[in-house]
């Protein structure tokens, strides 16, 4: 794997990890996209780091069971202000 790669993965996961981000937040910040950044924290950085791939994965976990929240609260909030 190239060097770049493996970094890209490392900083993806420690800025998941301190920022609490969603895969959409963190491909946003990084420029890549939202496969992207699942591969680079599920497949990758599991490779290189499995300590902070297992906390990076902690984090995508809870905001894969809060999405359905988030959803519905944009929703609401989209339609508050088309009222």
């Amino acid at each position: 794997m190239k060097t770049y790669i493996e970094e890209r993965a490392i900083r993806t996961g420690q800025y998941i990890i301190e920022t609490k981000a969603t895969v959409r937040q963190a491909a946003d910040k990084f420029g890549v996209s939202k496969s992207t950044v699942h591969k680079d924290v599920t497949s990758r950085l599991s490779k290189i780091n499995p300590a902070l791939a297992m906390e990076a994965r902690k984090v995508l976990d809870v905001n894969k069971q809060e999405r359905h929240i988030r959803g519905g609260m944009a929703t609401k909030e989209k339609y508050m202000h088309t009222v």
